[in-house]
């Protein structure tokens, strides 16, 4: 339950990391309508982007009201309400194709997952992969293909997450919602998913079994719990 869940947050912050990326790499053309065509050629989504700001005496982005929408197979859905994304890199590591950042502030205001009528999951089409320690080397090649940059690190992460809502487009009566509320939860020097171990842990204890209908039903359910999570931590 714990990998599920990093894996997916980590997806998460890169998939912001990869936005940014865009952003850089469309500076001659920073008109909004461009930014969230690129962002829909990446992603395959549609984008809402409420305001930002490229520093251009110092080494900072911001993105303010971002919303990701699902792709026509999950019903074009919203996906991501994204209230603040806040970037400050290093300009050196930028000139060498390379990603350090030195702090990112990122507010996940809302995220939904969607079960199409296929029992297809949204967070499961992402595409984004991202290095961890047993396949780094794959994984950061893959970024680096995506992207054209080789992600370095995170000095400074700043995560807070509000709600979450599974919907079934197939059965509504499944439908739920979920209130994380994670405020200012920082991890330092993040170089890889196993580094969002803890606050894959958090978000567990504060979601419940909001995630169970998204793992193998032949497994036991009480495993996924907050309580099975601090028994499993205890051992």
């Amino acid at each position: 339950m714990i990998k599920f869940i990093f894996k997916w947050i980590f997806r998460l912050v890169l998939l912001a990391v990869v936005l940014v990326v865009i952003f850089f790499l469309s500076l001659d053309t920073i008109l909004r309508v461009v930014m969230e065509n690129r962002i829909r050629a990446q992603t395959g989504m549609d984008a809402e982007i409420g305001k930002f700001h490229l520093g251009l005496t110092e080494p900072v982005v911001t993105i303010k009201n971002l919303k990701l929408y699902n792709s026509p197979e999950f019903g074009g859905t919203p996906f991501l309400d994204i209230p603040e994304i806040h970037i400050e890199y290093d300009r050196l590591a930028l000139a060498k194709h390379e990603i350090h950042l030195t702090l990112m502030r990122f507010t996940l205001g809302e995220l939904d997952i969607v079960k199409n009528e296929a029992g297809q999951t949204n967070i499961f089409s992402l595409g984004v992969t991202l290095p961890d320690k047993k396949s780094s080397g794959a994984s950061a090649a893959e970024f680096k293909k995506q992207t054209g940059f080789e992600f370095k690190s995170i000095d400074v992460l700043n995560v807070s997450v509000g709600t979450a809502k599974y919907i079934d487009l197939k059965d509504q009566r499944n439908n739920r919602t979920q209130k994380i509320d994670i405020q200012n939860q920082v991890i330092k020097n993040v170089t890889s998913g196993a580094d969002l171990a803890g606050l894959a842990v958090l978000v567990a204890l504060r979601s419940g079994d909001f995630f169970k209908p998204l793992i193998d039903p032949k497994k036991s359910g009480a495993e996924y719990t907050a309580q099975g999570i601090l028994r499993m931590l205890n051992r």
